[in-house]
């Protein structure tokens, strides 16, 4: 039996996730991995084909659909979009489509069992049971130390992707796959969470600082020679930012950095992206991260439909503010995401006015990001959904 995955450079985590946890319970299915279509076509002529794929991807990865249909491929689906829509994924032409958490429902169909949509959504996964990346294949990635996020805000699809309920990988189980990546060459430690602060907490939220203190230090402890934490590829979200944490981070990480979630500097617009802070919680955690001789790395996204000038004006002042003190700025344009409560509301825009403000930032170093790409994303995002509604 051969599984094939199409990975891109967008879903190279999951893939990685994906087959790890295969090969760690299955030994009869050979596991191919295609950066191309052609890398499929000339792999086999049989076998199932499997696609983790975003919105975004959606013209392209109809277009080999439908080449692969007609060469007689079985076709899986995951991912975000396929969670979204999974009937939309259905007529498209994929023969199965797995939600939500993919681990356990792949093996399922892999030993057999059949379904139009396997749902990953209401039946989760515990992280511990499968592996973060599989050293016999040799695939690796930063690990995912936590899955969940209770907030489900409004332009974002981590709610619904990866559930409501916060699952944490046990501290044993990180350290066990750092000394097993050790052994072939892998010294830097890098994580995958939507609140590196919120790592064994109940909620998602408050600081397990005797927890992640104990990551951090038995890290260290096997000889780990970088630890990245709160750092890219994750953040932290700005009410769980406080004195105690940060005096532990800064005993064990490489990172002079620290990613903040804040999204908008105007109160009224966190409250319509139900982000549950304000904007005082982001200053409060950009000043006690500089005080701990860290450099805030602040995340903000621009054009939502529903902004008004004032809304706008607010965050610019925020974003000088933030600069003044030191911090750097990470910009974003809003994209109308399959799933989330604003896929509707239209598409990203942000008047000559903002952009010149914004490119003015960034030719000074004071702000990075592809908002200018995300503009256009957004746009042709939002007309392929209204299309294709769920």
């Amino acid at each position: 039996m051969k599984l094939i995955f199409r990975q891109t450079k967008f879903n190279r985590y999951s893939i990685t996730a994906l087959l790890s946890a295969v090969a760690s319970k299955i030994d009869f299915v050979e596991i191919v991995v295609a950066e191309k279509i052609e890398e499929i076509l000339n792999a086999t002529d049989e076998g199932f084909v499997a696609y983790s794929f975003m919105s975004f991807d959606l013209p392209w990865v109809s277009q080999e659909i439908k080449l692969l249909k007609s060469k007689g491929y079985t076709l899986l689906a995951g991912g975000p979009h396929a969670t979204a829509r999974p009937n939309e994924c259905l007529k498209l032409g994929f023969d199965h489509v797995f939600t939500g958490d993919g681990e356990e429902n792949l093996i399922k169909f892999l030993m057999g069992e059949r379904r139009p949509i396997f749902d990953g959504i209401n039946n989760r996964v515990d992280l511990n049971e499968y592996p973060p990346f599989s050293v016999e294949l040799a695939r690796f990635m930063p690990i995912e130390i936590t899955r969940g996020c209770p907030f489900n805000c409004g332009y974002c699809e981590t709610s619904l992707v990866a559930g409501r309920t916060v699952r944490h990988r046990s501290v044993e189980q990180i350290v066990y796959y750092c000394q097993l990546g050790m052994k072939k060459g892998r010294y830097v430690a890098r994580f995958i969470t939507p609140n590196a602060f919120g790592y064994g907490s109940k909620d998602g939220v408050t600081p397990n600082v005797e927890t992640i203190e104990s990551l951090l230090f038995n890290l260290r402890k096997i000889g780990m020679r970088e630890v990245y934490f709160g750092t890219f590829p994750s953040d932290v979200r700005p009410e769980s930012v406080n004195d105690e944490i940060m005096n532990v981070v800064k005993k064990y990480v490489d990172n002079r950095s620290i990613i903040v979630g804040a999204q908008s500097g105007s109160d009224r617009i966190l409250r319509l992206l139900n982000r549950g802070h304000t904007k005082d919680d982001v200053l409060n955690a950009a000043e006690t991260i500089l005080n701990h001789g860290f450099v805030p790395h602040i995340d903000l996204i621009f054009g939502f439909p529903f902004e008004t000038d004032e809304d706008r004006e607010e965050t610019v002042q925020f974003m000088e503010k933030l600069v003044q003190m030191g911090c750097k700025i990470h910009a974003h344009s809003f994209l109308p995401l399959p799933g989330t409560s604003l896929e509707s509301v239209g598409s990203a825009h942000l008047p000559d006015w903002l952009k010149k403000k914004l490119s003015k930032f960034a030719s000074e170093g004071k702000l990075n990001g592809y908002w200018q790409k995300q503009e256009y994303m957004s746009r042709s995002l939002f007309s392929e959904m209204s299309h294709n509604p769920s």
